[in-house]
């Protein structure tokens, strides 16, 4: 290998040490958010005004088969897309061009969903929006593990978490308060998610992949590289088991909560109820998140940081199996928003300490990024069942404790991260 190659692949692959600059994590968070706000204001809010008006009877399986296949589709575009980043040979560098690709793609998406007039159409319109969203997706969450030295990553972990809540808080701002209607609503959503992504793209460059350095592409292998064996790797499992089951948890208690405030709380106008109850939630997430992250970086330990967030978060649920009121939301909104700005600062730090190669970065948190969809693959099955026959919003919520619980006592089995 040449003197180049080397410095190349030094640059590309090396643990970062030089600490970001607070314009790099302002703008990889505006990203963030429009990804996060494309995600989670339809699921949230537009998809279910959409299906309400398109049936209105069989919302509940028309919501859980829409927002089911959705996720689905990302549990397979996040880890492809993250494994071709991985190889990308772009002079832009090996990020940039999936996060502005992925954000028209997404765009569109939106744009194509917002024309439908019938289930069948709402799903292959949010299956395509979510196929290049989780492109994006792929593209900004691994400049974390790129270019943040240890020391910072917990701290901009926190900033970059909070935009999966201020995104749905600017979100619901938009389609209920400033923007009228289903149609304007995605519109304006596909518009904002390309805006936010182009000051990371254009203004922060990174060392482009050498094509010496890009291994040769194989069939079989690029298929068996998606796999990462917990045998092998068991820190990267548990991290993964981790966060899959305290987003299983999290989405069982989110998914249904239009509609838990509309037919257990009664709430007169549920769509302002989510809003309040999202920006109760962002508002206390936000006070946790950036001191935990910086308390995390400055002592070096991460665990016992979930194993705090899963105890809050899981106090939350219970409130809401326990009462159906509307202050006994808004107090559970803020606990669980609270718990959850710990998990946002802490859990992204310490699955980037957990990646088994530096080459295979963008796939393997592509990997760790389906326990992120895959919950929403699964709580859509989970609980349309639990609500019709196990107890009604009280076995939901009392699932979603216990599952938030499971997952922040088994983080303990991770060996190499304090």
């Amino acid at each position: 290998m040449s003197h180049a190659s080397a410095a190349d692949d030094a640059a590309v692959f090396a643990e970062p040490t030089v600490p970001v600059r607070a314009g790099w994590t302002v703008n990889l968070s505006l990203a963030t958010l429009a990804v996060f706000m494309a995600f989670m204001t339809p699921i949230q809010i537009l998809l279910p005004l959409q299906l309400e008006h398109i049936d209105p009877h069989g919302k509940n399986d028309a919501l859980s088969l829409v927002t089911g296949l959705g996720a689905l589709v990302a549990v397979l575009a996040n880890p492809l897309a993250g494994a071709w980043s991985d190889r990308t040979t772009s002079r832009f560098g090996r990020r940039r061009p999936w996060i502005l690709g992925g954000a028209l793609a997404g765009a569109a998406g939106l744009s194509v969903t917002a024309t439908q007039h019938t289930v069948a159409g709402v799903a292959v319109g949010w299956c395509l929006a979510q196929a290049g969203l989780n492109a994006m997706l792929a593209g900004v969450t691994t400049p974390i593990a790129d270019r943040v030295p240890l020391t910072q990553r917990a701290q901009v972990s926190g900033w970059t978490g909070l935009m999966q809540s201020f995104g749905l808080v600017l979100g619901a701002l938009i389609t209920t308060l400033l923007i009228t209607g289903v149609r304007s609503g995605y519109g304006t959503l596909a518009v904002l998610t390309v805006a936010l992504a182009l000051p990371f793209v254009l203004r922060h460059s990174e060392p482009p992949l050498p094509r010496a350095l890009r291994p040769a592409f194989d069939a079989r292998a690029f298929a068996r590289s998606l796999w990462v064996s917990p045998r092998q790797h068991p820190d990267f499992g548990w991290a993964w088991l981790t966060r899959f089951l305290i987003n299983l948890g999290n989405a069982l208690g989110t998914l249904y909560l239009f509609y838990f405030l509309a037919d257990a709380v009664h709430y007169g106008d549920p769509g302002t109820g989510v809003l309040i109850l999202t920006v109760i939630y962002t508002l206390c997430a936000a006070l946790t998140a950036i001191p935990a992250g910086v308390l995390s970086d400055r002592v070096g330990r991460r665990k016992v940081f979930v194993v705090l967030c899963s105890l809050v978060m899981a106090a939350a649920a219970v409130l809401l199996a326990l009462l159906h009121t509307w202050p006994s939301a808004l107090a559970a909104a803020a606990v669980l928003g609270a718990g959850y700005g710990i998990y946002l600062a802490v859990d992204q730090a310490l699955v980037t300490q957990v990646l088994p190669e530096a080459a295979d970065r963008a796939k393997d948190l592509g990997v760790i990024n389906i326990a992120n969809s895959g919950p929403q693959v699964l709580a859509p099955a989970l609980a349309s069942p639990i609500i019709t026959h196990l107890g009604g919003y009280t076995g939901l919520y009392t699932t979603a404790a216990l599952v938030i619980l499971i997952g922040g006592l088994l983080v303990n089995r991770i060996r190499i991260v304090a």
